[in-house]
């Protein structure tokens, strides 16, 4: 498969050094090293996927582009629109054209939580009453340096949209509606620091997310009816730890596996050769993202009643 990577920023150089061999043109309208500046540019002919890891105001063109002309696209999470139409659109683009359109949504390949999936879905830990969520960076300052990172919703869509995927692979669909709890803005003009979750029904969810960790944290903990499974970071800071916990009745010290990786990131890799089977197979995961979309968007208009 010939594939180009368009935005030659962070996300594009990993994605471009995980294409490998696969990759034949880079495309970014300000980074000199880049092999063209549109994607217009470039010859049909010569690839049949993309690599989108632009700003994510310029996704919604460059799909509806790509996408029209039949090729293939990954593109960086998160996919947002002002409606949800917009979204419906592409997925309705791509299937007319047989083209798999993939949002990049990397943690589902972290070994721990895929281990955690399978637990939940063989019905070992019984009816799961609660998952807390934290995901914390310390880039704060990175955005706020950057040209187009500090604004919107901030660490809602960036951090936010990966829990909610996250539990959306974990749990399914979501018949509860998700309220924002706390929204802040300590060193950035988008927010920093955000809390929201469920009322409760059918369980308890709570997602916090910060670019104010100074050493980058994940921890997901999920209390069940005959046990609990909680995650200490991931692969990318190891070492990430998975202890699960099977409840003694009537009360008492739980039994307890622990599974401890020390390794680097596998997901990046992982996730491009799934994008490839999704290729051969005209894949598509959009509708996932509709539901992130407008449940980020009901999140962000909440924080006019929180100031």
């Amino acid at each position: 498969m010939k594939t180009v990577v368009i935005g030659l920023g962070v996300q594009g150089r990993k994605r471009k050094a995980i294409a490998a061999t696969d990759w034949v043109a880079t495309i970014d309208p300000v980074n000199p090293d880049a092999n063209f500046k549109t994607i217009e540019e470039v010859p049909l002919s010569s690839y049949d996927s993309a690599l989108v890891c632009t700003p994510d105001g310029a996704k919604p063109a460059v799909l509806t582009y790509l996408l029209s002309k039949g090729k293939h696209v990954l593109v960086e999470k998160p996919m947002l629109c002002d409606d949800s139409e917009s979204i419906r659109r592409l997925d309705a683009l791509a299937k007319e054209n047989g083209a798999a359109c993939y949002t990049a949504y990397n943690h589902r390949f972290e070994p721990h939580i895929a281990a955690i999936k399978k637990i939940i879905d063989s019905g070992r830990l019984g009816r799961v009453y609660k998952a807390a969520f934290f995901y914390g960076n310390g880039t704060a300052c990175d955005v706020r340096n950057s040209a187009w990172r500090d604004k919107g919703m901030g660490v809602l869509s960036d951090l936010g949209s990966h829990m909610l995927d996250m539990a959306l692979f974990l749990f399914g669909c979501f018949e509860s509606r998700f309220q924002l709890l706390s929204c802040n803005c300590f060193e950035n003009q988008a927010p920093d620091h955000v809390l929201f979750g469920t009322p409760g029904d059918p369980m308890l969810i709570t997602m916090e997310g910060t670019l104010l960790s100074w050493r980058n944290t994940f921890h997901l903990d999920i209390f069940a009816e005959r046990g609990s499974a909680h995650i200490d970071c991931l692969c990318k800071w190891g070492p990430s730890t998975l202890t699960v916990r099977t409840r003694m009745l009537p009360s008492g010290k739980p039994v307890e596996e622990r599974s401890v990786l020390e390794q680097p990131d596998p997901t990046w890799a992982m996730e491009y050769a799934y994008f490839k089977t999704l290729c051969a197979e005209r894949g598509r995961n959009l509708e996932n993202d509709v539901w992130i979309n407008d449940t980020l968007n009901r999140l962000a208009e909440m924080r006019s009643s929180l100031k």
